[in-house]
């Protein structure tokens, strides 16, 4: 099997007559953390959506494990280990932390009547241990509205990963969240990188952030490719700085 778990080949994606995707091309090696950026409106959300089947794209092809998923919906790609978190966090707020992550098993038909499945004690097992990963476990029983902004973040990535995903899309984990629980996200994110082999793409607006998370960097301007390397060759790149600044 190739060591490319994603590749993203001269995608399009227009709306209307606004071009929000042109041409744009990567690839993300199994097991490695990759970091998406770029200046608000270049992309990259758009991106992600095209990417786990949100909307269909205009041209190019999309490929996770060498399997062209351009055209399979959001459940058939979740159901191959490709799945993404959302800048502003999806949960289920009026139940506890540990309903959550139940509902968050993958069902294990694509049917109507898998909603209706029972948990399992080894199902409840795998959630308090997730939660323990995240360091919720002692808010297990708490009602996710009522955990911190951070603390839900941390709930949904604990939910994704009661998928067992292979590869996770990370819509700027670290916004909005206090920065005294920053460094300890981004040990969670890297720690389920080394223990759980999950790869990572991550959007982040956070440079700092995203020079210590991710080896290698995409990045994203005016709805096009415009620039990916190390961290230090994009910190140093005189074409990114300048669509930072609003330059052309």
């Amino acid at each position: 099997m190739s060591d490319v778990i994603l590749e993203v080949e001269r995608v399009r994606k227009s709306f209307g007559g606004v071009v929000a995707n042109k041409d744009i091309s990567l690839s993300v090696p199994r097991g490695k953390i990759y970091g998406l950026i770029g200046p608000n409106g270049s992309g990259k959300t758009t991106l992600f959506n095209s990417i786990v089947g949100q909307h269909p794209i205009d041209g190019g092809s999309i490929r996770f494990e060498g399997r062209d998923i351009s055209k399979l919906r959001v459940p058939q790609i979740a159901r191959l280990g490709l799945l993404r978190t959302y800048q502003q966090t999806r949960i289920y707020r009026g139940m506890t932390c540990m309903q959550n992550m139940l509902i968050s098993l993958p069902p294990p038909e694509l049917d109507w009547l898998s909603i209706y499945r029972r948990s399992t004690p080894g199902d409840e097992r795998k959630a308090e241990d997730l939660l323990r990963f995240v360091g919720l476990h002692p808010k297990r029983h708490l009602r996710a509205g009522d955990l911190s902004f951070g603390q839900q973040k941390l709930l949904e990535f604990a939910m994704a990963l009661m998928s067992k995903p292979k590869m996770l899309l990370l819509d700027e984990p670290t916004a909005g969240i206090n920065p005294t629980l920053i460094n300890g996200l981004l040990q969670r994110l890297r720690e389920a990188n080394r223990e759980f082999g999950i790869t990572l793409l991550v959007i982040e607006h956070n440079m700092r952030v995203i020079m210590q998370l991710a080896e290698h960097i995409y990045c994203l301007a005016h709805s096009e490719l415009l620039a990916h390397g190390k961290p230090e060759q994009i910190q140093s790149d005189q074409r990114v700085l300048d669509a930072y600044l609003g330059a052309h």
